[in-house]
């Protein structure tokens, strides 16, 4: 889910301190992920839906989650040039316009590969287990 997400992300930078002034409409100051989504949203890596809402409970998408990652890799100047083309897959050309860039860096930095030989599943949920694997990943091979 969107929180825990960014509550890994959050701990991965060894929780620092935030600002309750930019805190979502859904979310909290007794909630656990309460200061990773202020984080988050601070620093630009997960910035909300267009109702302001945070959705901390909401899945996420393949997509999503390729984006949250980008971001993250970009605001810690980490080398987001890797690229793949996304049309190898059967699905590849379903990918969000705004996840485009995300998922093709994401695909060529190793983070995320197919479901099966030939799909990527964008919009599909991401599962726990692909997200404990392409944490697992990102940690390894580009938070280094």
């Amino acid at each position: 889910c969107r929180g825990m997400i960014a509550q890994m992300l959050y701990a991965l930078e060894g929780k620092p301190s935030v600002s309750a002034d930019s805190r979502f409409p859904d979310v909290s100051d007794r909630d656990w992920y309460a200061n990773a989504a202020s984080w988050a949203q601070s620093k630009g890596i997960m910035t909300g839906y267009s109702n302001g809402h945070f959705g901390p409970n909401d899945s996420l998408t393949r997509e999503q989650l390729a984006l949250i990652l980008y971001n993250y890799a970009q605001s810690k100047g980490y080398d987001t040039s890797a690229k793949a083309d996304l049309n190898q897959y059967v699905d590849g050309s379903s990918t969000s316009a705004w996840a485009q860039t995300a998922m093709a860096w994401a695909v060529g930095e190793g983070l995320l590969s197919g479901r099966n030989a030939n799909k990527l599943t964008p919009t599909g949920t991401a599962t726990r287990a692909e997200v404990a694997q392409i944490m697992m990943n990102f940690c390894e091979n580009t938070a280094k």
